[in-house]
């Protein structure tokens, strides 16, 4: 065969070997078992030659002969075992050092006389038979005469006898070819269990070779059976080790092995090498850096693996650890990494009671990830003693969550909704606020505000939900969602629902879904909390759900079960957005607003247990004037406090002053940009924003008449002012208006 054939070698016939056996080898499989592959190979060589029509019709009635059931049994049973069974042997040969030639003969030599010998043995017997049979009968006749008589009588009956033997032992087969056709019998049935003795050695010299030649280019794995034997359905042993081999020693032909085999009736040795490399690529994670990066590079789901749900377990764990070296405080990310260490405690504990052999496999695994997120943080520790900084718990840009201690205050808030939940008429509830102030915050942690009756479940519909193409997704994480918070706020767990469920009926499986839910919750009730419901309706006005398919949902959900109650939280008003107001009636607004003065002050003071850091009083004043209350910008502004006071000698380092607060306050601006131009350039128009900066420039506390407005801007009366005082932004005093929050006067005033 020439060399130049293009050849993949996975996924196609193999190339040429210059070893006579391994040649004779790849052109018997090609002939009698890959036909196909022959002429795709031939076009490949020679278009003209392979446009011939004789040449085509001799291979396309090949191809056809070939499919005869009746034919394979006759040519693989009496001529390719045979033959393969010769070649096996010149192999072991050939691997013991004997001569290429004197394999050939030996070769040659015993395929001929396997093929001529039953014929010979056919006709020797005959013979026999007819040489006795005709001395027994001379002799009853006349010695002399009947001998001779008998003698050729008897060659010529032997003869005839033999052949009518022969003929005889042919029709059986046939006759036994067709039974076995008619009873769906074949080749393929039986052929992988005779041959597997043969392949299993076959494969065994390979792997053997193989370690010898360090897996170089090209591999031998490519003369695996499992790459041209498509019928062998049993697992050949020692194919995963061979995989693995190749993958380690030479990546690229072993990851088009791997891609190849994952699609083959030996799809377990994929399976079980993707599942060690995946171990492998945990095991390389020695530190936190390493740790963080690995959800990104984590594909789960190319193959239906059984460790899925481990690998979730630890992408999980990475992301955690992502999110918690984001921080921009040492002492949250503390906080944060000690979370996740009590999760893999949990997780460690799990592996060791399961006997599962992946478990035991990824046990040491979790227990390494552990160790070092411990370590990372007692590292934390010390740099900060050390250091003899100042720890700040501050969060800002993110809400805060269960295991965040600072969260502060809105006990009053917590007993309006209690109060609005026992109402009887059961009135869907909207948590009202501006952004910024702590509504997302609010419901991660309403568990700890609400009696154990009500269990929250939180679902933030500017994440998956609303993202989601149709209506599976869209209610599979809603229900994801709800199972997460309520595992988490009230450590209750719902039953589980898949993608797969939802399919052919997603809204009857959701609410089939919701009457086991119910069932779970016995005598509770479930508060189910909506937030950023704007992003549900953004989805809805672009046509990616119906109206009243997803609105009727809800409606029908606050109608027809009583055990749930509904809340939803958002920015802007029902009013707003006349859709919802249509479908949802009688809706209470509970308004989230700034901080009483005292949670403020304890903000600032005390934010955690053994916060280090002491203020003058002015500067706690002059924080809650530059921030009034405002529960965003008191974390932004005193959180810049401590990185400036962190920058001062130790012995002047915990204690604020006024003089501290004011030189926190640039670059509390600058840090908090994107909360300020959030204001500036998505919640107010350009009248809005000419009206602030005309007002801003009265200075702190300075109020722009009523008369100077209406000079400047005559046509604001309308609409723009109504929507300022409806941000929060500015308040009617006197005979005008001014600022509320003066950190926001100052970002306009820059």
């Amino acid at each position: 065969m020439p060399n130049n054939i293009p050849c993949n070698a996975y996924t196609d016939a193999p190339e040429q070997h210059p070893n006579l056996i391994l040649g004779s080898l790849q052109l018997l499989f090609w002939l009698f078992f890959r036909p196909a592959a022959w002429r795709n190979h031939l076009q490949r060589i020679d278009p003209i030659l392979a446009t011939d029509t004789s040449l085509t019709s001799f291979i396309s009635q090949g191809g056809r002969w070939r499919n005869s059931a009746l034919w394979r049994l006759i040519i693989q049973g009496y001529l390719i075992l045979p033959i393969l069974a010769n070649l096996l042997l010149g192999l072991v040969l050939w691997v013991l050092g004997d001569p290429i030639t004197y394999i050939a003969v030996r070769v040659a030599t015993g395929v001929a006389m396997g093929v001529v010998l039953d014929v010979i043995l056919d006709v020797e017997f005959g013979v026999a038979i007819g040489v006795v049979f005709g001395v027994v009968f001379g002799v009853a006749l006349d010695v002399v005469f009947g001998v001779a008589l008998g003698m050729v009588f008897g060659i010529v009956f032997g003869v005839a006898l033999g052949v009518t033997l022969d003929v005889a032992a042919g029709v059986a087969v046939f006759v036994a070819a067709y039974v076995a056709v008619g009873l769906g019998i074949n080749i393929n049935s039986w052929r992988p269990i005779i041959s597997f003795p043969f392949l299993r050695v076959w494969n065994f010299l390979l792997y053997r070779l193989e370690k010898i030649r360090n897996a170089q280019s090209p591999c031998l794995f490519r003369y695996h059976s499992a790459f041209w034997d498509e019928w062998q359905r049993l697992h050949l042993p020692g194919l995963d080790k061979h995989l693995l081999f190749v993958i380690e020693h030479n990546p690229v032909e072993g990851k088009a092995a791997l891609e190849y085999l994952s699609t083959s009736p030996q799809r377990w040795a994929a399976q079980a090498v993707q599942i060690e490399l995946d171990a492998r690529n945990l095991q390389a994670c020695t530190d936190v850096k390493t740790i963080r990066q690995f959800h990104r590079s984590l594909e789960i789901g190319e193959l239906q693996s059984p460790v899925n749900p481990i690998l979730s377990i630890f992408s999980c764990i990475s992301e955690d650890v992502d999110a918690a070296l984001n921080q921009n405080s040492t002492y949250n990310q503390r906080l944060l990494l000690r979370d996740v260490a009590d999760k893999l405690n949990g997780h460690l504990q799990e592996f060791t009671r399961s006997s599962d052999k992946y478990t035991v496999r990824f046990r040491p695994i979790v227990s390494s990830w552990r160790d070092v997120i411990t370590n990372y943080i007692e590292e934390l520790v010390k740099a900060t003693e050390l250091r003899q900084e100042i720890d700040s718990p501050y969060i800002t840009g993110v809400p805060l969550t269960l295991e965040q201690a600072i969260f502060t205050g809105r006990t009053d808030i917590g007993t309006r909704i209690e109060q609005l939940l026992l109402d009887r008429r059961r009135p869907p509830l909207l948590l009202y606020g501006q952004r910024r102030m702590g509504k997302t915050s609010l419901l991660n942690n309403i568990g700890k505000l609400l009696p154990n009756s009500i269990i929250p479940m939180f679902v933030d519909l500017q994440g998956a939900p609303s993202s989601a193409n149709d209506y599976t997704g869209f209610l599979y994480n809603l229900a994801r969602g709800m199972t997460t918070s309520a595992k988490t706020q009230s450590a209750l767990t719902l039953p589980k629902i898949t993608r797969e469920t939802l399919a052919d009926d997603p809204f009857t499986r959701f609410d089939e879904w919701l009457d086991q839910v119910e069932q779970v919750l016995e005598q509770n009730t479930a508060l189910l909390m909506l937030d950023e419901f704007e992003s549900l309706d953004a989805a809805i006005s672009k046509k990616r759900f119906d109206e009243e398919d997803v609105l009727g949902m809800l409606r029908h959900l606050i109608q027809h079960r009583p055990r749930f109650k509904m809340l939803l939280a958002g920015s802007h008003t029902i009013k707003e957005y006349q859709r919802w107001a249509s479908y949802l009636i009688n809706v209470q607004v509970v308004h989230i607003s700034y901080l009483k003065e005292e949670e403020a002050r304890q903000l600032i003071e005390h934010p955690v247990k053994d916060f280090t850091l002491r203020y003058e009083p002015d500067a706690v004043e002059r924080v809650l004037q530059l921030t009034r209350c405002h529960p965003f910008l008191v974390q932004l502004l005193c959180g810049e406090i401590i990185v400036l006071k962190n920058e001062q000698y130790p012995s002047i380092r915990r204690l604020a002053s006024l003089a501290d607060v004011e030189a926190a306050v640039p670059e509390a601006l600058r840090s908090g940009g994107f909360f300020f131009a959030d204001i500036q350039n998505n919640q107010v128009d350009t009248n809005g924003r000419e009206v602030l900066r005309l007002i801003a420039a009265q200075g702190e506390g300075g109020i722009a008449s009523k008369q100077t407005l209406s000079q400047q801007f005559p046509d604001v009366w309308e609409r723009t002012i109504p929507l300022l005082l409806q941000r929060e932004l500015i308040e009617e005093v006197a005979d005008g208006y001014r600022f509320q929050v003066d950190l926001i006067r100052r970002w306009f005033v820059e």
